[in-house]
């Protein structure tokens, strides 16, 4: 049925559900104090760590940080979309999910923007869809298709699609009065040339939609199929697609697989298509960006192992050395990654098609280990039969292995580099860590990518800085403020957002949000804040803040964060009054008159007290 399904409604459901009950259904809970415990369903562990709050409707897991309300663990369980999951829910507690007219206007709020948007999406892949069975010209599309060793059905079940020639099938098609061509736009499927002049992205491309893991379309790829450049074309980035947090095909993969034992990392839409054709359904791609820290950590929350798979060319090696960089600081004990370097000149896409799916597994079978990987890279062109190869091998290979979380890992790679280099290991992990590693020899995959440590921090597809980045002095403050809204939302009524107007940065922008949505709706609880972000980075941050419950206090939690907000609504003053300070400080003392020098005397004795005050004991 069309429509949104009312935020109001949604509230209503969870206050109704209970998700102890929700969760027992599908997996075993046992009672551990005033919560229950399983053992998690999203990553293997042979101690539970998987937690329920009945109280705060809850659930999380301190293994993998999983968390979130009852409707979000039955998306994930049960790979559904969101509407499915809502329609199961609502089912099993008898009530009837209703629908707004689709013709409800615009609602400016960024929930209900992108709503719109994801509506859109669909129409658009619909209209693809059938233009791919229709149109006069469609027969190219499928030729290539055909062309390529795909059948109709691995066809449908990736939603290929065709966009026709011409500058503007689609707007004429779904832009159907000014609000839709202003969706087309903000979907980039729309594009605006200097002349004010608007046409369609996609033009005689064969089509790939592209899905989020909640299933939902958030944009598409197109590959040409006449002469146009460039010959893959990618969506840009928008409110809902950011490029280095999606994959391709993991919507697909999960669907497929039941259970997720490992997860392919491939660079093309074909590579994915052709794999799961062959039975290798649990391929994934990504989107023209590198293999980033955030795909990861997705990829981890699903399964335990990821292998990459890269040309065994120099630049699928380069490749490849970025991956094993981003994929160091997500080692934590008991995941596992691996390499797999193809025949140069080959991609998955071929290697399956000529040799079929058992080939193609015994490859993944004899896949690199990443710490195979890593000391071969940055051993090329070292002599490390020499004592002075081996002293390098060790200094290139410390910073890296150094960004491995603590654990039985990191301590196995310490054992590995010491027995490649003599050094015994206390030896090594005394060794003080370098700002930059010595530059490698010239050639090798470390000499060329870009390292973690002294990269840029990647950007994150948001109009502000990264969560605990910029702002970080009082980003622990706005965090320690959420974590209490989240288990006692009431204490919202003792805060005025408006205090925090002088301050910047992601947690405190989500601190204000809150503040201003519990104000409005003074009855939501933990499973209804939890599922008002879920999908977001910053529903990521508050599932794992709400986690957190052994760090709120049993008491005073009202007090606690008064205090708290008191001090951050105090920190543009202290930082305007230490910028006076300094500025005094450095003047010529000599110079400054004696009413000045006062000032400075009383700035100082103040700026003493509150770092007294800021560093004393708490009780």
């Amino acid at each position: 049925m069309a429509g949104r399904i009312p935020q109001a409604f949604l509230d209503d459901l969870l206050d109704r559900v209970d998700i102890v009950e929700v969760i027992d259904r599908r997996v075993k809970l046992r009672k551990s104090g005033k919560n229950y415990t399983a053992r998690c369903p999203f990553h293997e562990e042979k101690t539970p760590s998987f937690s329920v709050n009945p109280d705060k409707q809850f659930y999380y897991c301190f293994g993998c940080g999983a968390g979130g309300n009852a409707l979000g663990f039955l998306m994930d369980y049960e790979n559904l979309d969101f509407p499915r999951a809502v329609e199961s829910l609502a089912s099993s507690a008898g009530m009837e999910v209703p629908r707004e007219p689709s013709s409800t206007p615009h609602d400016p709020e960024r929930e209900q923007g992108n709503k719109a948007l994801y509506a859109l999406m669909e129409d658009v892949a619909r209209y693809y869809r059938g233009q791919l069975r229709t149109h006069p010209q469609a027969q190219r599309a499928v030729a290539y298709l055909k062309g390529r060793g795909l059948t109709g059905q691995i066809a449908r079940e990736f939603d290929l699609g065709f966009a026709p020639p011409g500058w503007d099938k689609l707007m004429k098609a779904l832009g159907t009065g000014p609000e839709q061509v202003t969706l087309l736009k903000d979907s980039g499927m729309l594009v605006e040339n200097e002349q004010g002049r608007l046409y369609d992205r996609f033009r005689d491309r064969v089509v790939f939609p592209i899905r989020d893991q909640r299933g939902r379309v958030v944009a598409f790829g197109g590959r040409v199929l006449g002469d146009d450049k460039p010959k893959y074309l990618n969506s840009p980035e928008t409110s809902i697609f950011h490029k280095g947090r999606e994959l391709y095909g993991l919507y697909q993969a999960r669907q497929a697989n039941r259970k997720l034992e490992r997860l392919l990392v491939v660079e093309g839409y074909m590579d994915v298509i052709a794999l799961a054709q062959h039975g290798i359904s649990y391929a994934t791609a990504t989107l023209g960006t590198a293999t980033s820290r955030t795909h990861l950590e997705r990829i981890y929350r699903l399964c335990p192992e990821v292998v990459f798979c890269f040309d065994g060319d120099e630049a699928g090696r380069k490749a490849a050395f970025r991956a094993l960089e981003a994929a160091l600081p997500c080692m934590e004990d008991g995941r596992q990654a691996r390499f797999l370097f193809l025949p140069e000149g080959e991609d998955p896409d071929t290697v399956v098609r000529k040799g079929g799916r058992e080939h193609f597994q015994q490859l993944l079978g004899k896949a690199m280990p990443l710490e195979q990987f890593l000391f071969e890279a940055v051993a090329e062109g070292l002599d490390t039969d020499s004592l002075d190869g081996r002293a390098r091998l060790s200094k290139l290979a410390l910073p890296y292995i150094r960004q491995i979380p603590e654990g039985v890992y990191r301590q196995l790679m310490f054992q590995a580099l010491a027995r490649r280099t003599g050094l015994d290991q206390a030896s090594l992990m005394k060794l003080e860590p370098a700002p930059a590693p010595p530059a490698p020899p010239a050639g090798h995959p470390a000499a060329t990518a870009p390292r973690q440590y002294d990269r840029e921090p990647e950007p994150r597809p948001r109009r502000r800085a990264p969560f605990g980045g910029a702002h970080s002095g009082y980003s622990n403050l706005a965090q320690a403020a959420i974590a209490l809204l989240l288990h006692q939302p009431d204490i919202a009524r003792l805060a005025d957002s408006a205090t925090l107007a002088e301050l910047e940065g992601d947690d405190v922008g989500l601190l204000r949000e809150l503040l201003t949505l519990l104000q409005r709706r003074p009855e939501s609880n933990t499973a209804m804040l939890l599922g008002h972000w879920y999908g977001t980075p910053e529903g990521e941050l508050l599932s794992r803040l709400a986690g957190q419950e052994r760090l709120i206090p049993s008491e005073g939690i009202e007090q606690q964060f008064v205090d708290t907000m008191n001090v951050l609504a105090r920190v543009p003053h202290h930082s305007r009054l230490a910028a006076q300070v300094d500025k005094l400080k450095h003047s010529n003392y000599a110079e400054i008159s004696d009413l000045e020098k006062q000032r400075l005397r009383e700035m100082l004795q103040e700026k003493q007290r509150r770092d007294a005050e800021r560093n004393k004991p708490r009780q």
